[in-house]
């Protein structure tokens, strides 16, 4: 029996540690059936549950409930990642809380103290991911510095170094000199900050009194410039083109190129190029095979190739002084303030350096062929397609990737050094100590690289080696490849990318998926980005918390629509949990008419009766639809689908036509409405219950004692075209859309809601009398009418009018309104709703306005001007109504 409401705050983890208890999430329970694979993207162990989070998991949760329905042998593989970064920051905060450094407790104890801390702490976001009803298989939960995850990985590396595609150079890299290591693109924050366009005059080297002016905001670089960079086309110094200057300060001699990086129209037009300390002057540098060197140290510290003055300074420190110094020589030009882009570390939280160190690289560019020839021929496919263009424009033009990081916590990599430097790849020590001693002809001391590997060299595995690689398994040659990878655009280059060029190269050219979803950005309701800063963050437990885990998760289905970003607020989850009760409620009808006490092996084509006919095909329809939309990845519209049918037509439409048929003499009529009102609840909660799991299973539990089998593993709808009665949808829709235009009409004229009207019918054929008489008891309850009859003659005075189909049916007003005083009360309406429309109209056509309000605000004023825009044209139709009566 259902209680009086749903009571989701004790009900929803009482039924998901139900399913999680009997297995239900488990693959292999079904031998003989098509596997069906998704992959999680695997959070950091650091990680809690964002409103990104919510949408990405739920996305993937409701294409797995679906197939799990639909009789695949369903795996969701759920894991973490060991977040190199992030976690051993984490550790350190805390060592630093109790005066103790990593530096001083050693490698090997801060390992141990990292595990400790993950077995304590990490993985939280699991539990988080439970509250929203996600049906991941538990019980094989990975972590990628699992033993079985770390072989891997080694393997990986040593199988790509021996096939010449990891390599060691000095190179360009992001480089955190808080945290002394380099750090990838994702993780660097770019911030706009108030600084300043310092120009320095150079010296041209034989002409008295002449300069070459450049503006930096980065004065201390200086200290490493070897050129200046001009256009060929440049009049103003073509002449100096191939000539030096001496840099002050420093005495260099510094070469004036010509290079298309400098753009005449920017500044003086002269660039100084840097190679060591800026990634666009790198570029220049290799052009022009210009020198490289280095002015700091692993800590931004200004370094030995500087001039002893600036020796040991900070960066910062080093720049005033560098700033008047050229002042007092006369050769700082102006100071001008800019707001410019400063990369900073996400994590550290200080500005990074472009800065050249011995790195570790994967020769990237070689393994992205094959990547990209598989999206090509449509072996892995995007959705939405335009991905692809992203797609293919990151991995055309790819450069080696650095994947050597300066931790202690990850996968350390495995090579060692011999006493004259010379690298040995192995994957144990013990093995490359045999390719050492084989080298040296004796045994000589090996020494292993302190670096660990980037978090995103091992997660590029992640769709084989969760699965046992480099083991041929049975879950390996089962469930690889993935079906679906339902990820965020930010890291298709980081992740998605790598993940196709590591499956293409160890799984023998099978592409790690068949398709890459490609979801919204979660935005507030205004439409900006949520940060911490703006105190617009929205915490998806809180919203779960208040008004349950099924009403978060369909909002976000129901908003996910391609291409368009979610405008998130608590009143659209609000509105869900509203549509969550009102299914509850349908049931609570069902149950209270005795609807499930009936037989419920039902066979929906014996239906006899025209409104139960009707409901049956809608219902069919409505599976259907949700159905497509799912294959399609259009989870708004599969929601919409859903949501239409059972708030509008069963609810709103099919309860109401029925109700008063449980009080009438027709017992086969109540038998069959009975059945059918349970059979199609039935549909409605299969087809939901990938959205709304929790609510879905409470009814489908509570509501028959004879069940085979929780909802989760209940099949899917099949679509059945003979269940479809065009007759009974054609009568039913007809009767439906004459109330609902009665009903308007009504409502325009403003008719009092007890009033009862008569109703004149003009030119009905045969078939729309028909199903007049057999509806009318039906169509007067529903439109509040006294008689129906047939018109003869004239058009009945004082009457409005509704047409549907070929009939018209007039509704008499006279003595029912005022319609003098019903014209009045309209056109003063229209008047005070013309004035808004041309105030609101004039703000955002008022260039001003539209320059300095918030997009939000914009966004306010264009929703305001078309609901008024409506609500006018609504009260035209209706004093056009009033004018036609006679």
């Amino acid at each position: 029996m259902l209680d009086k409401t749903f009571d989701f705050a004790k009900r929803e983890k009482e039924i998901y540690d139900h399913w999680d208890d009997s297995g239900a999430f488990k693959c292999g329970q079904r031998p003989d059936a098509e596997p069906f694979t998704i992959i999680l993207p695997p959070p950091n162990v650091t990680g809690s549950l964002h409103i990104g989070h919510a949408l990405n998991h739920t996305l993937q949760d409701i294409l797995i409930r679906w197939h799990r329905m639909r009789g695949r042998d369903v795996l969701w593989q759920p894991g973490m990642d060991h977040a190199g970064i992030a976690t051993q920051m984490v550790v350190e905060r805390q060592l630093d809380a109790g005066n103790m450094r990593r530096i001083d407790m050693g490698r090997e104890k801060f390992v141990e103290r990292v595990w400790q801390w993950k077995e304590e702490s990490g993985g939280m976001i699991f539990n988080q991911m439970r509250r929203l009803g996600q049906s991941c298989d538990w019980s094989r939960q990975k972590f990628t510095m699992d033993d079985g995850f770390v072989r891997a990985v080694l393997k990986k590396f040593v199988d790509l170094y021996h096939d010449n595609l990891i390599f060691k150079a000095k190179r360009l890299v992001n480089w955190d000199p808080e945290l002394c290591t380099a750090i990838s693109d994702l993780e660097v924050e770019q911030r706009e900050v108030n600084g300043f366009y310092w120009h320095f005059k150079y010296p041209v080297d034989g002409e008295e009194g002449r300069y070459l002016t450049v503006a930096t905001t980065r004065p201390e670089t200086m200290l490493g410039d070897v050129a200046v960079a001009v256009s060929a086309d440049d009049e103003r110094y073509k002449d100096l083109i191939g000539k030096t200057l001496t840099l002050p300060l420093v005495g260099r001699k510094l070469i004036v190129i010509a290079d298309e990086h400098a753009d005449p129209e920017k500044g003086s037009g002269a660039v100084k190029i840097t190679p060591a300390h800026d990634f666009d002057d790198h570029m220049v540098g290799k052009r022009h095979n210009l020198e490289n060197i280095n002015i700091f140290d692993e800590h931004a510290r200004i370094n030995e190739n500087a001039p002893e003055k600036y020796r040991g300074m900070d960066r910062f420190v080093a720049r005033k002084e560098i700033v008047a110094d050229m002042d007092a020589l006369g050769l700082l030009a102006k100071t001008e303030a800019t707001v410019h882009v400063v990369p900073y570390g996400d994590r550290s939280g200080v500005p990074i350096e472009p800065w050249l160190t011995d790195q570790w690289y994967v020769d990237a560019e070689t393994l992205a062929k094959p990547a990209i020839e598989a999206v090509e021929k449509g072996e892995t496919k995007f959705v939405p397609k335009t991905w692809e263009k992203t797609y293919y424009e990151w991995m055309r033009n790819i450069e080696p990737w650095c994947v050597s990081r300066q931790l202690w916590w990850g996968h350390q990599i495995p090579a060692w050094y011999g006493p004259d430097g010379e690298v040995f790849v192995a994957e144990t020590e013990e093995e490359a100590q045999k390719l050492a001693d084989a080298h040296y002809g004796e045994v000589k001391e090996i020494v292993r690289d302190e670096d660990v590997l980037d978090t995103w060299f091992s997660s590029a595995l992640w769709p084989n080696a969760t699965l046992g690689w480099p083991d041929k398994t049975p879950e390996l040659a089962r469930y690889y490849k993935s079906d679906v990878l339902v990820t965020g655009f930010d890291i298709i280059f980081f992740w998605v990318a790598r993940m196709m060029m590591d499956g293409l190269y160890f799984m023998d050219n099978e592409v790690p998926f068949e398709t890459v979803y490609v979801h919204a950005l979660v935005r507030d309701e205004h439409g900006a980005k949520m940060s911490k800063s703006k105190g617009n963050v929205i915490d998806p437990l809180e919203l779960a918390d208040k008004y349950g885990a099924d009403a978060l998760r369909f909002t976000l289905a129901a908003m996910e629509a391609q291409g368009r970003d979610i405008k998130m607020s608590d009143k659209r989850v609000e509105g869900y949990r509203n549509f969550a009760t009102k299914l509850w409620n349908a049931a609570k009808f069902c149950e209270m008419n005795d609807c499930f006490k009936e037989n419920r092996d039902f066979d929906p084509s014996s239906a006899r009766h025209t409104v139960n006919k009707w409901i049956i095909g809608e219902a069919e329809q409505a599976a259907q639809k949700v159905t497509q939309a799912l294959e399609a990845f259009r989870y708004n519209d599969a929601a919409a689908a859903a949501y239409h049918f059972t708030w509008g037509t069963f609810c709103d439409w099919y309860i109401e036509l029925i109700k008063t048929r449980f009080y009438s003499d027709d017992a086969d009529g109540i038998g069959e409405t009975r059945k059918t009102a349970a059979w199609v609840l039935d549909q409605i909660i299969k087809i939901l219950h990938p959205f709304m799991p929790f609510i879905t299973e409470e009814i489908w539990q509570n509501t028959s004692n004879n069940r085979e089998t929780d909802l989760i593993l209940a099949p899917w709808p099949d679509y059945n075209p003979k269940n479809i009665d065009e007759a009974a949808s054609a009568e039913m829709n007809w009767l439906i859309t004459l109330i609902s235009d009665i009903r308007t009409a009504r409502a325009e004229m403003n008719v009092p809601a007890g009033a009862k009207l008569n109703m004149l019918v003009s030119g009905a054929n045969e078939v729309t009398l028909a199903s007049l008489s057999a509806q009318e008891e039906e169509l007067k309850r529903l439109a509040r009418l006294e008689n129906i009859d047939r018109l003869e003659g004239a058009a009945p005075s004082g009457a409005i009018s509704v047409v549907v189909g070929e009939a018209t049916y007039y509704l008499p007003l006279s003595g029912v309104i005022d319609i003098d005083a019903e014209k009045a009360r309209l056109s003063k309406s229209l008047e005070k709703l013309e004035k808004e429309i041309a105030a609101v109209a004039g703000r955002l056509n008022n260039e001003n306005f539209v320059a300095k309000a918030p997009d939000h605000v914009i966004a306010e004023n264009k929703k305001g001007l078309e609901d008024a825009r409506e609500k006018a044209e609504k009260i035209k139709q209706a004093l056009e109504r009033l004018a036609s009566m006679n």
